[in-house]
């Protein structure tokens, strides 16, 4: 029972520098790799960020886990984010692959109903996006486009000259 509450000082001693050199080398790591790991999130960051956190929690509090492997496997998460970044630059396909493109959910007064079916959204959701964009109701919207990390591009009808601002959008992948 005594373990319950105190296991010793060599427990507390493994954090403090598991954790203190985990965490510096984590950020290490992330500074050397660039900005491109902290950017928007797109499905390959929001992986990272999960599989960093769970990975780090594990090494604080596994004692089983040696310093060395503990810095390998976080090293490991980041190359792999930095490798997968790497190829989608350079590989077309891989990017067709695994990258979802912008998707329109609204244009010229109709929503897309296909589109709005296939990502599960409601019309208050497209609704919400105008108002969050100072837009106080859906007549001064041209287009509300989802982007690849999940946020809403409102495109304001003043702002749109013509139909080709949201023609990128209106591919048959986008539905």
């Amino acid at each position: 029972m005594d373990e319950l509450w105190w296991g010793g000082w060599d427990p507390v001693v493994r954090l403090l520098v598991v954790g203190t050199l985990g965490y510096v080398w984590l950020v290490g790591v992330l500074r050397v790799t660039g900005p491109r790991n902290l950017a928007k999130m797109t499905p390959f960051d929001f992986v990272l960020t999960v599989t960093l956190g769970s990975a780090y929690g594990r090494v604080l509090t596994a004692t089983e886990v040696p310093l060395v492997v503990a810095l390998l496997a976080l090293t490991l998460l980041v190359a792999l984010q930095w490798a997968f970044a790497a190829l989608r630059r350079r590989s077309s396909g891989f990017r067709r692959l695994v990258d979802t493109g912008p998707v329109l959910l609204f244009h010229d007064g109709e929503f897309v109903e296909p589109a709005m079916r296939r990502h599960r959204f409601l019309e208050s959701d497209v609704h919400s996006a105008a108002r969050e964009n100072g837009l106080g109701s859906l007549d001064d919207v041209a287009a509300v486009v989802l982007q690849a990390d999940g946020s809403f591009a409102v495109i304001q009808r003043s702002s749109m000259g013509d139909a080709s601002a949201v023609a990128p959008y209106m591919s048959p992948r986008s539905g």
